[in-house]
């Protein structure tokens, strides 16, 4: 069942994060124009992902005998508000430093641990997701790709789809079928470690309105994976998964994909001396739903930093905190707009074009609404 939420801080020493991560982005992060800083988490810079990691800001998380930084969620928490905030690209190390690297170190053998996380802490190893399929979508459980055993090692065969950044990943880490039908559901689901330099992967870009591509289809015809490929254990794929979605779900991402475009807008209206009633209100309305939300998804990190699994919780931060980030596209189309004598200038309106255009994936990357209110009601005992 679902308990509620308690209403925790960032401790101090984490707190004490932020100065350092302001000075390292005033260094190494030019703010470019506003259109580029709008896709922050989607932003692909290799260049700027090494220099994060030798900085010390990469698998802050992981233990320092790997390489990393020893520190508990709250202090990558602070870090992912600063770099969201400035509009930083994070798309090469995210996945990795999300939840690869903690879900290696949590179901991985000590060999997976000793070869990859010290790379993920170094901006060497970047990493995608295999879950969706073409006939599967957000329901995991259906999965038809397929691993079997053969010889020393196991042969692949199946497609995974919506892949954010598989055609620049090193690797994947993808739920398989290893045994059983799909009409077994979660029976028989395991965790591949796919190295995507390998015969018979094929990976196809797909655009998306924006005209970028980060999202892909990817094909496996008949892969050899080694037999250390197996991540955890075999058939615990599914409690595995949803481990790592509670890594996914609920951090500062899920609120602030849309925070470049508002802060775009407020300046504006600053610049200009817009004090209207109206445009107070809408802009209040969605800080005190950010407040709200930080304060929640804070309070879910403090449940990861105690070992917990809060796959609910960080459910309902997901669906709300997107429901935010797609409500400041249309409050900010609104505002803009308001006044045919004052048009906005072309770096709000280049943001605000951006995401407008991205704001119907936000609520079905980590999920589809349908599927996380279902599991909201199920955690509710409502169904």
């Amino acid at each position: 069942m679902l308990s509620p939420l308690k209403l925790e801080r960032i401790p101090a020493q984490d707190e004490a994060m932020r100065p350092k991560i302001r000075a390292f982005l005033d260094k190494e992060w030019r703010d470019g124009p506003a259109g580029m800083r709008a896709r922050s988490w989607m932003g692909y810079d290799e260049q700027f992902s090494r220099k994060l990691a030798q900085a010390g800001f990469v698998g802050l998380t992981l233990p320092v005998e790997y390489g990393g930084g020893g520190r508990s969620a709250f202090a990558r928490f602070v870090v992912v508000e600063e770099l969201l905030a400035r509009g930083a690209p994070l798309a090469a190390h995210w996945i990795a430093d999300r939840q690869s690297g903690p879900l290696l170190l949590r179901f991985g053998t000590q060999q997976q641990r000793d070869f990859y996380l010290p790379r993920i802490c170094r901006g060497e190893a970047f990493f995608c997701i295999g879950m969706s399929e073409p006939d599967s979508g957000s329901d995991l459980a259906s999965v038809r790709s397929r691993a079997e055993r053969d010889g020393d090692g196991w042969r692949l065969n199946g497609r995974k789809i919506w892949t954010t950044n598989a055609h620049h990943a090193h690797y994947m880490i993808a739920l398989v079928r290893t045994s059983g039908t799909p009409e077994q559901r979660q029976a028989g689901l395991s965790q591949m470690l796919i190295d995507l330099s390998l015969p018979g992967i094929s990976i196809r870009p797909i655009r998306d309105l924006t005209g970028d591509a980060h999202f892909n289809e990817v094909s496996f015809d008949d892969v050899r994976l080694p037999a250390d490929s197996l991540v955890g254990t075999e058939g615990e794929g599914w409690a595995q998964v949803n481990a790592e979605l509670a890594f996914e779900r609920s951090g500062p991402e899920r609120l602030l994909s849309s925070i470049v475009l508002l802060d775009q807008l407020i300046a504006w209206m600053k610049e200009r001396g817009v004090n209207d009633p109206v445009s107070q209100a809408e802009i209040g309305e969605i800080h005190a739903r950010h407040v709200v939300l930080r304060a929640m998804s804070v309070s879910v990190t403090a449940l990861a930093t105690r070992g917990e699994s809060p796959l609910l919780e960080a459910a309902i931060i997901k669906d709300l905190g997107t429901r935010v980030e797609q409500d400041i596209a249309q409050v900010v189309s609104r505002l803009a707009a308001a006044d045919p004598l004052l048009p906005a200038p072309p770096a709000l309106l280049e943001a605000l074009a951006y995401t407008t255009q991205m704001a119907p994936t936000f609520s079905l990357r980590g999920g589809t609404r349908e599927i996380l209110r279902g599991m909201i009601a199920r955690g509710m005992g409502l169904r």
